[in-house]
């Protein structure tokens, strides 16, 4: 390539000092068109580059979040076996809602005994500034859940659907009656009424 812009340099006739005035500028708009679209062309491929990094970070960041919950997580563990492993970035799924400060993410998962997906949905909190860009990110993951496939010996496979959370369901307690003489009087009231 080099070669031959060498050899069109070298063939080239140099301009006629007659030659008219539009001639001359005519190679000049060419060239700084061609610089514009250039330059366009390099902006919009950086744009896109960064902001594909930026979805990488977001997914790597709630990925591992997710990967450390569900190490601490017995029925995970039972069903899969230890170590979890997180699979390929490009099989995962990801969806950034409310200037990035949402995500909606699934990636798959393997373990000794078998696979699944991690499905979760997180916020963060933070600032918008440019150098937020650089900073890890700290998620707070709201809902998780884990598909889990696990094969058996037998020609049945078994499919687990795990809810994963940072706080226990709370305990069903049986409903009492509350007749404290407060609320008859406030009832009363409101009958009158």
């Amino acid at each position: 390539m080099l070669g031959k812009r060498l050899i069109s340099f070298l063939k080239r006739t140099p301009s006629s000092s007659n030659s008219s005035s539009s001639v001359k500028s005519e190679p000049k708009t060419k060239s700084w068109g061609r610089k514009a679209v250039s330059g366009a062309l390099i902006c919009l491929t950086g744009g896109v580059a960064l902001s594909a990094l930026d979805d990488l970070i977001i997914y790597h960041g709630c990925s591992s979040k997710a990967m450390e919950r569900a190490s601490k997580n017995q029925a995970i563990i039972d069903a899969i076996g230890e170590p979890i492993v997180r699979g390929p970035w490009y099989n995962a799924s990801l969806a950034v809602a409310h200037k990035r400060h949402s995500v909606s993410c699934s990636f798959p998962v393997s373990g000794p005994q078998g696979s699944g997906i991690f499905q979760l949905k997180a916020v963060r909190n933070g600032d918008d500034s440019w150098f937020s860009f650089l900073r890890s990110r700290d998620w707070e993951i709201l809902i998780m859940e884990a598909l889990l496939h696990v094969p058996s010996n037998e020609e049945k496979q078994q499919t687990f659907r795990i809810s994963v959370s940072d706080f226990p369901p709370p305990v069903c307690k049986p409903c009492t009656d509350c007749s404290s003489p407060e609320s008859a009087v406030t009832s009363r009231e409101e009958m009158k009424s």
